[in-house]
C-alpha cells in the first residue's frame, strides 16, 4: 500500500513510501479506500514548521473523503460502498471542546489522509451528498465545517449581515452556506474580477480593499452605523481591528486564520464597550462537519474549486496555497 509522508518541514520532503496495507477492521472500525482531499493553511504550516508539535515523518494532508470497503464488528454509522469524509479532529465527535478533543488532528499531529485505504474509527466519518465529485467532496472536511460552525456561533439567519474577508476556502463556503440561511452577505477582495465572481456566487455586495483601505467604515456605511452581525476573519495581523470595527454591538469576528500574521496590536476597548464577541477557530466536531454536509446536500451546494491536482504535482499545489491568491479550494486528486 502506498502513503505519501512528509519527512521534514519542507516543500520538498514530501515522500512515496510503501507500507503493509490494514488488517480487517477491528469491532467499531472501517476501512475506506481514500480518493481525493484538498488544503488548507494548515498543511501548508506542516510543510513550513509552523505547526506546533507536527512530527516527521507523517502521513500528509488533513482533508481526505473515500469510499467504505470493509466495517467491523458493531459498526451502524455506514456500510460497505458508502461514500464519506474523514473528520479530521479523530477525537472530537460532539459538544463542547477540549484540548484533548481538538487539539489531534489529521495530516498535523495525527497520521492525514494520503494514504490508499485508511483505517479509521467509524464514528469519524461522514456520509457524502450523491451530487459531488471526489475532488468537489474532498474540499469539504475542513474549510465547510469551519464556515458552518461559525455561522451557527453566531445564530445567522435571515435577518442576518456577514461580512467574508477574501475569497479562500472558508470565505467562499462561508458565502454559499450564509445564503442558504437568508443572510446578506459583504465580500472583501483586492480583486474587482473575484468580487464579480462572488456576486454570480450569491454575495450582495463587495468592498475592494485596495480601493477602500478603510473597508470597515464601508461596511458600517452599508449598514447604516450599525455593523455586521459577523465577521469571518481569515488574516488577523494588523487589519484584525478593522473586523472588530465593522462588526455590530454585540457581533460576532470568527478568528479563522492568520495569514497576515499573529500578532493584532488590538486595542480592546471596542471589544468592550461594543460587547464583541472574538471567537477563536480550532476546527470544530464530526457533528458540526455533519451539519455543514447536511446542508450542502439539501441545497445541492457545488464546492468552487480553483484548481485540481494529481500525486504527480502535490508539492505545485503546496506551493499555489502558500502564494495565495486562489478563489475557493485547491483539490488534490489521489491517482495512484
Amino acid at each position: 500500500m502506498q502513503t505519501i509522508e512528509i519527512t521534514a518541514p519542507s516543500f520538498d520532503a514530501f515522500q512515496r513510501v510503501e507500507r503493509p496495507a490494514p488488517a480487517a477492521p477491528g469491532t467499531g472500525r472501517i476501512l475506506v479506500r481514500m480518493k481525493a482531499g484538498s488544503l488548507n493553511f494548515a498543511d501548508v504550516a506542516v510543510a513550513s514548521g509552523h505547526y506546533p508539535g507536527a512530527p516527521y515523518p507523517n502521513v500528509a494532508l488533513s482533508d481526505g473523503v473515500g469510499e467504505v470497503i470493509a466495517v467491523g464488528a458493531d459498526v451502524w454509522q455506514v456500510a460497505v460502498g458508502d461514500r464519506v469524509a474523514v473528520h479530521v479532529k479523530a477525537n472530537w465527535i460532539a459538544g463542547r471542546p477540549t484540548a484533548e478533543l481538538a487539539n489531534p488532528m489529521r495530516g498535523a499531529t495525527l497520521p492525514g489522509s494520503l494514504v490508499e485505504v485508511a483505517d479509521l474509527d467509524a464514528a469519524t466519518v461522514v456520509k457524502l451528498p450523491d451530487h459531488l465529485s471526489w475532488e468537489a467532496a474532498g474540499t469539504l472536511p475542513i474549510a465547510a465545517m469551519t464556515a458552518w460552525r461559525a455561522l451557527e456561533s453566531a445564530h445567522i439567519g435571515a435577518a442576518s449581515t456577514i461580512v467574508v474577508r477574501g475569497t479562500g476556502g472558508v470565505s467562499i463556503f462561508a458565502l454559499q452556506l450564509a445564503k442558504v440561511r437568508g443572510a446578506r452577505v459583504i465580500v472583501t477582495s483586492s480583486s474587482n474580477e473575484k468580487l464579480e465572481r462572488a456576486r454570480a456566487l450569491g454575495a450582495d455586495e463587495g468592498i475592494n480593499y485596495r480601493n477602500e483601505p478603510a473597508w470597515d467604515s464601508v461596511v458600517l456605511e452599508r449598514t447604516g452605523g450599525v455593523g455586521a452581525d459577523l465577521v469571518i476573519d481569515p488574516v488577523g495581523g494588523e487589519d484584525f481591528a478593522r473586523s472588530v470595527s465593522a462588526v455590530r454591538h454585540g457581533g460576532t469576528v470568527a478568528a479563522i486564520g492568520f495569514l497576515g500574521g499573529g500578532g493584532t496590536g488590538i486595542d480592546l476597548l471596542p471589544i468592550i464597550f461594543k460587547e464583541v464577541r472574538v471567537q477563536g477557530s480550532n476546527g470544530g466536531s464530526v457533528a458540526d462537519l455533519a451539519g455543514a454536509i447536511a446542508a450542502i446536500a439539501a441545497h445541492r451546494i457545488e464546492p468552487v474549486i480553483d484548481r485540481v491536482f494529481g500525486l504527480a504535482d502535490f508539492s505545485k499545489a503546496y506551493e499555489l496555497m502558500a502564494q495565495g491568491g486562489h478563489f475557493g479550494k485547491i483539490a488534490i486528486r489521489f491517482d495512484w
